[in-house]
């Protein structure tokens, strides 16, 4: 049995999302590597080195989105076993109430947030940027339906045999929940890794920028900066978050494909 052709129209239609997705990242690349008058070279990028401190911004948006990765891929697993998993009151009101916040933009909570982060003491940390985004209620509603979807016999079995809640969640579901931990964790990476707006409002110090936010000190005064030099420090940006796609990729598709289901 041959298999079957596409048909025109849908290779069109991913012809047509294939430019508009790829387009701008070719264009940047591109721009990257011939800057105005001296056509193939790399001299944006030595040009990049020297307006702007990158080790240290790259080690600044390591530390912040390694911290808040790891934090809400643990907070998210605890949170979403607990919905799945134990029974008390009020359950499923409180699990809406956590849904109901992603439905809240970022841009109406950001003052409440920087008032507490100012009330604590935090004020131009990275702290400041790493607390507020522990939290995750889309990656507790990720955990939960994917907790969901593994066997309750295996809980049953290891509370006989006298494990606790937490000793049961540790033991037996958090490894099998590993699929879903990565997507959490994938998705966190990106978002936080190239998140500009909370680092803009909550860092003053330059001592405490991230990358994407010391990237826009390139563009110079009035945007007199070189538009290459600028575009160059947007592709070495980019190297961790495709390395961490590639790598990643295969454990985002199982999870997403797995936490399909309830």
């Amino acid at each position: 049995m041959t298999a079957r052709r596409p048909h025109v129209g849908t290779l069109v239609v991913l012809a047509v999302a294939t430019v508009l997705t790829l387009g701008p990242v070719v264009w940047t690349l591109v721009r990257a590597v011939t800057p105005e008058g001296q056509g193939f070279s790399f001299s944006a990028f030595g040009d990049v080195f020297d307006q702007i401190d990158m080790v240290r911004l790259t080690l600044n948006s390591a530390l912040v989105t390694g911290l808040i990765v790891l934090g809400q891929m643990f907070t998210a697993a605890l949170a979403g076993y607990v919905f799945a998993r134990l029974e008390f009151r009020g359950r499923g009101l409180l699990f809406g109430l956590v849904l109901a916040t992603m439905m809240v933009p970022l841009q109406v909570t950001i003052v409440p947030v920087f008032m507490l982060i100012r009330g604590m003491g935090l004020s131009d940390t990275l702290l400041a940027l790493i607390l507020p985004a522990v939290p995750t209620a889309f990656g507790t509603f990720l955990m939960r339906q994917y907790f969901m979807t593994l066997p309750p016999e295996l809980g049953e079995a290891a509370s006989i045999d006298g494990a606790g809640p937490f000793r049961t969640f540790w033991s037996v579901y958090a490894p099998l929940a590993a699929p879903g931990l990565a997507v959490v964790g994938i998705l966190a990476f990106n978002y936080h890794w190239n998140e500009f707006f909370r680092p803009l409002i909550f860092s003053i110090s330059e001592e405490n920028y991230t990358l994407p936010l010391g990237l826009v000190t390139l563009q110079g005064n009035l945007g007199s900066g070189s538009v290459s030099t600028v575009l160059a420090g947007v592709v070495l940006s980019m190297i961790p978050a495709v390395v961490v796609f590639v790598f990643g990729q295969r454990r985002l598709r199982e999870g997403l494909t797995a936490g399909i289901g309830k």
